[in-house]
Parts: structure tokens; C-alpha cells; sequence
């Protein structure tokens, strides 16, 4: 359909339908970013459950993400109200 038309009807097509999009979402973004948050915080306590004394039956499925997630652990402990980590033999602060 958008084969006949010539590049510069399609670039003014291609950001009305940005600008449109844009106008949509920018209200929900706020709320889009704290949901994602929060399923972060959820799998961070997923993944060190099982060194913070929680019993976690996919721990074994979620070993190797550890070393994987050991950046954002400062900062997801930090968040969740915890000054230092709650890990006595992982100190990150």
C-alpha cells in the first residue's frame, strides 16, 4: 500500500504515526516504568532468596544468574530499605 508513494509522503507518515504514538503513551510511561520496577525487585529476591536464608525451590535454575546480577545488587538492597547487604559473606558496600 505505501509503495507508491514517493520517500517524503512516507517519512511525514512515518513520524505522524511517531508523534501519535508518542502522544499515547507518554502518560503510561510513568506507570510502565514502576511495574517493571517492581517485576525487577521480584526476580532480584528470586535470584538471592536462597543466600538470604529464603527457601527457594528454583534455586537451582537461578544460580547462574547470580554473577550476572551482582552489579544491580547494590542498588536493588539499597532500595528495598536494606543500608548494607544482606548477605554476610557478600559485602558490596
Amino acid at each position: 500500500m505505501t509503495q507508491g508513494r514517493d520517500p517524503k509522503q512516507r517519512g511525514w507518515l512515518d513520524q505522524a504515526r511517531f508523534f501519535l504514538e508518542e502522544a499515547y503513551s507518554s502518560r503510561y510511561r510513568g506507570a510502565i516504568a514502576r511495574a517493571r520496577r517492581d517485576e525487577d525487585d521480584l526476580f532480584m529476591l528470586l535470584v538471592f532468596s536462597e543466600m538470604m536464608g529464603v527457601p527457594n525451590p528454583a534455586a537451582y535454575y537461578t544460580l547462574e544468574l547470580q554473577p550476572l546480577l551482582l552489579e544491580r545488587f547494590h542498588d536493588w538492597h539499597r532500595r528495598m530499605g536494606m543500608e548494607h547487604s544482606p548477605l554476610d559473606h557478600f559485602r558490596c558496600c
